[in-house]
């Protein structure tokens, strides 16, 4: 993986993806270690055994078998990606879905718990060096908390809100896929420099206004994020979210090419989840903004 990616998988880098240490050359005409010799063949049970024991349809059985690919040596696979993240999502969902059988009362403060357990998982699995499904499929249970409580407030004050937000989110992440797979969308050096740059002083704004929110300094339902401003920086945040997608997919790419252990598919997994929801919360801001505007 190449630094500056996603900071969920910096610091990783993917251990164990290195090759393995070289096999000590045997002398000319003798076996090296765990390979065949001339007349030898494999005997499951004592090892490279000799050839008279073989007929010849067996030998021909045992070398038409297919190679063994990247999921039969233990190695992260664009499919373990796939079906690990949408775990991660089917998780997230069902805990969406908590929140919608549950009073307005109660669904508000499983927001506010799910939105700070959320974040606290969400800094515990980006710092451990190796990825834990339980507490990763933990961050996305409490994100479904909070996203589910969020959108049932905002869908309550500007009906259909939700159901836009999460058009606008699959929209969004099928175009940037797209547009990676294409070859079109890449996270360059510099691009990435810029990200950071930009993510720094979005990150910083945000801490501001919601001190402001806290204190009371701003009486507005989204403090300093209200009006036009908020829906231009909230473009800006969208438009930053669709390139840590980017980054994102940039990770995995690197990671199936360099055989990352199967493990670190959990890993790509987080980032992704981690990515989409900002995406979604980001998405249904500014489509609250924009309807409290009407």
């Amino acid at each position: 993986m190449a630094l500056g990616g996603n900071p969920i998988f910096n610091g990783k880098n993917f251990r164990g993806a290195t090759q393995a240490p070289r096999v000590p050359q045997a002398p000319y005409g003798q076996a090296q270690y765990g390979q065949r010799a001339p007349g030898q063949v494999l005997d499951p049970q004592n090892g490279w055994g000799q050839q008279q024991n073989m007929t010849d349809e067996q030998l021909r059985q045992m070398y038409n078998q297919p190679a063994a690919g990247p999921a039969d040596t233990g190695r992260m696979t664009y499919d373990d990606v796939i079906v690990k993240t949408a775990a991660c999502l089917g998780v997230l969902l069902a805990g969406a879905a908590v929140t919608l059988f549950v009073s307005m009362g109660l669904a508000s403060i499983l927001m506010i718990v799910g939105a700070l357990g959320g974040f606290v998982l969400a800094l515990v699995n980006t710092f451990k060096k190796q990825p834990s499904p339980a507490l990763i499929l933990a961050y996305a249970g409490l994100e479904g908390l909070f996203l589910g409580g969020l959108t049932r407030v905002l869908d309550l004050m500007y009906p259909g809100v939700g159901l836009q937000a999460v058009i606008g989110t699959l929209s969004v992440f099928t175009v940037t896929l797209l547009l990676f797979k294409s070859g079109k969308v890449r996270a360059s050096p510099k691009a990435m420099k810029f990200f950071m740059i930009a993510l720094v002083g979005y990150g910083l704004f945000s801490v501001v206004n919601l001190v402001m929110m806290m204190t009371g300094m701003t009486t507005e339902p989204f403090g300093l994020r209200s009006g036009i401003i908020g829906v231009v920086i909230g473009i800006l945040a969208i438009g930053l979210a669709a390139f840590s997608l980017v980054m994102d997919f940039t990770s995995i790419e690197a990671g199936v090419q360099s055989g990352a252990p199967q493990r670190f598919s959990w890993t790509a997994a987080f980032g992704l989840t981690v990515t989409l929801v900002w995406l979604y919360v980001e998405i249904i801001r500014v489509l609250a903004i924009l309807r409290g505007e009407d």
